[in-house]
């Protein structure tokens, strides 16, 4: 399922929002109309964070709020995109709705007994194989479904406090993770629906569905990915972009 939004109709209202007197009252039916067009971008933001001890329809209401942040903040002149402005102002709604809600004291008990397990079954297995345990080892080491290892290891990941100064790689002066906020998503307009693409991933080779799984499952970066598997973040690139082309023919086959 893709969300495809009217970039041309939204900067069309927001030129003209941002020339429009405070007190115009045409004001609110074009904020109206911008908040319509982007609840599918709002909800795929907040989908991100599902499951994760707050009910789903609070994350959401958090997203919205970021959302309009970003309609009345938003200016033109800048000659960025809408959506490249508003998703970063969206999620950081979010995660100050987890922040303001104690998370961890919210966090189910089997939860965070699980999430304890976590942490000592991956620093043994780390030591004996010399790399990170795939999604099917969390879940055998645990005990439980592969679907239930992803929730575990987004909760042990989710909350980890790192400094906006963490440099991205080991290069001198390179980038830092405070340089990267506010970047475009290029997933954001390509939601799809996971549902129905489980089986599909269940087809691709170990590696690759274990990859897929932390990336859009997991909601993890394709750098934490390539530390987990002990390999190249330019090889995740490619694993990923090859098990999607591989993906894309599966859909096409059952059309």
């Amino acid at each position: 399922m893709q969300h495809d939004l009217d970039d041309g109709r939204a900067e069309e209202l927001l030129n003209e929002l941002s020339r429009l007197e405070p007190q115009d009252r045409r004001r609110e039916e074009i904020r109206s109309e911008l908040v319509v067009m982007h609840v599918p971008l709002a909800r795929y933001i907040a989908g991100r964070y599902a499951r994760r001890g707050e009910p789903q329809e609070d994350i959401e209401q958090a997203a919205m709020l970021g959302l309009v942040k970003a309609i009345n903040r938003f200016d033109p002149e800048v000659g960025q995109r809408f959506v490249a402005y508003a998703a970063p102002t969206m999620t950081g709604e979010v995660k100050r709705h987890f922040r303001d809600r104690t998370w961890t004291m919210r966090m189910p008990r089997q939860l965070q007994e699980l999430r304890l397990a976590l942490r000592g079954a991956r620093q043994e297995f780390l030591r004996e194989h010399g790399r990170a345990p795939t999604v099917a080892e969390v879940a055998q080491l645990l005990g439980v479904s592969e679907e239930e290892a992803i929730e575990v290891i987004g909760a042990s990941d989710a909350y980890r406090p790192v400094s906006l100064d963490s440099p991205v790689s080991d290069e001198d002066g390179g980038e830092t993770l405070g340089d990267l906020i506010g970047d475009e998503d290029p997933e954001i307009e390509l939601v799809v629906d996971r549902n129905a693409l489980r089986p599909m991933i269940e087809k691709l080779p170990d590696r690759e569905r274990t990859i897929l799984l932390y990336r859009y499952f997991g909601n993890k970066t394709q750098t934490e990915i390539a530390e987990l598997m002990d390999i190249s973040q330019m090889h995740v690139s490619r694993l990923i972009s090859r098990s999607l082309a591989d993906l894309k023919t599966m859909l096409l086959e059952e059309e």
